[in-house]
Order: structure tokens, then sequence, then C-alpha cells
């Protein structure tokens, strides 16, 4: 993607700041708007008006950013401390820091090596824990569902997205969030699914939804969770 572009308009009265990025996975003209702002994002051949665009959804979007205003007073204060709580696939646990081989995660409490935290910091080793416990569990998911819906994807990328929970580019590059591994298990499948089918559906209509519903049941309360909840699996005040 092109660097953002900072700018701003006026939507119903109310002063709104965007950005416009060009993506080579954007099949089409889209508004992203999230706990960090708004988004234009266009295909690299597309020579849309983004303000066009923001005016033809100027509710849903003035909505939308009301919302998130609302969300982003609900993100953590985190201290990256032991014994403050930190969720896992959908459950807080303990962070706990101690001598031991190797980081671990169980029913109550995330373990980390004292001696990686000595080398670095709490922040780093936890986001580093959490990174490679998402590199093999949304590996696993993704197969999982590739198998189960007989597709095929070239790869799976692990990022941090900052407007997007996840992306399916026209090449098949299935991409997801590691903060994902925050959140329950249901809401994960439903993502791993949501990309999934943008390789047989390559849009938002009546048939993409019929595809996700059969391998998501109640698809729309997974998505409504994770848009509720959202600031919540904010990892630090960097990604804010």
């Amino acid at each position: 993607m092109a660097k953002a572009q900072p700018r701003q308009i006026d939507l119903l009265g109310n002063p709104v700041e965007y950005e416009v990025r060009h993506s080579a996975d954007a099949s089409e003209p889209r508004i992203d708007v999230d706990i960090h702002g708004v988004t234009v994002v266009l295909p690299e051949s597309e020579n849309a008006r983004p303000s066009r665009l923001l005016k033809e959804n100027a509710a849903w979007v003035v909505d939308q950013q009301r919302k998130y205003d609302t969300y982003r007073e609900q993100v953590p204060d985190r201290t990256f401390e032991a014994g403050e709580c930190f969720p896992f696939l959908g459950q807080d646990r303990e962070l706990v820091i101690e001598s031991r081989r190797k980081h671990e995660v169980d029913e109550d409490s995330i373990r980390l090596r004292k001696s990686a935290v000595e080398q670095s910091s709490v922040k780093q080793v936890l986001e580093n824990f959490y990174r490679s416990r998402a590199r093999d569990y949304l590996t696993d998911r993704t197969d999982h569902y590739a198998e189960r819906m007989s597709v095929k994807y070239e790869k799976l990328e692990l990022r941090n997205q900052r407007t997007r929970w996840g992306s399916c580019s026209t090449g098949g590059t299935i991409s997801l969030n590691w903060r994902l591994v925050m959140a329950p298990p249901d809401v994960v499948d439903y993502l791993v699914v949501h990309e999934l089918a943008h390789l047989i559906e390559q849009h938002h209509g009546r048939e993409f939804w019929q595809l996700v519903g059969e391998h998501s049941p109640n698809y729309k309360e997974k998505a409504e969770w994770l848009e509720r909840n959202s600031a919540k699996l904010v990892f630090s005040e960097e990604d804010v």
C-alpha cells in the first residue's frame, strides 16, 4: 500500500479526518472505519474520488466513528507487569514471569520465561509469545476450514493491520491480524471462514454470506462481538 495521506472532510456537520490508501488486494473502493480512524481504500488502478465515496456514505461513517470514539475509552491501560491479566482465546489469564525452560499458557495463566524478559522487556516478550501462538493456531484453523470448504490458499501472513482483522488477496494470500489470538475461538473461526470465502466469492453479496453461514453458524453474532470488543483486543497504546 502507498503511504497514507491525512485529509479532512465535513460530513453532516462533523469534521472527519481520514486517510487514503491504494491496495493491490482491493477489488473495489471501500471505506474502513475502526478504532484507528477512517480509511478509504482504493484499488491501485482506481480513479474514484474519496470525498464522493465518503459523502455518499456520510451517515454510516459518522455513526461508525461515534461508536469507535466510545470504544477508544474502553482500551485497556496495560502496565505489562506480572499479575496483570491478558486475554488469550477469549479468556483472561494472569501474566506470570518465572524461571522456566519455555513459555507456556494454561487455563488460568500465561507463563513467560524470566531470562527472556530480562534480556528484553515484558511487553516485547509477550508480543512475541502472542505472535508465535497466533502463527500456530491460525495456521491450524485456516488449514482446517480450507479443507472443509474445498478451497486452496497460497499462503498465510500474520499482520498487525491498523484497519482490518483480515483480508484475502486475489492471488490467494490470507492475511490475519495476530491479535485475533486474543479473541474467543468461535470469533477466530468466523474470521478465517470469512477470508477463505473470498477465494470463492470476491464480494459481500448474498452468495458470499450464505457460504460463510454454512461454515460459521450465527456469524452475525460473532461479527458483532468483534465490533463491540475490538478495543479489548488492543495490545498496547501504540496500536491506537
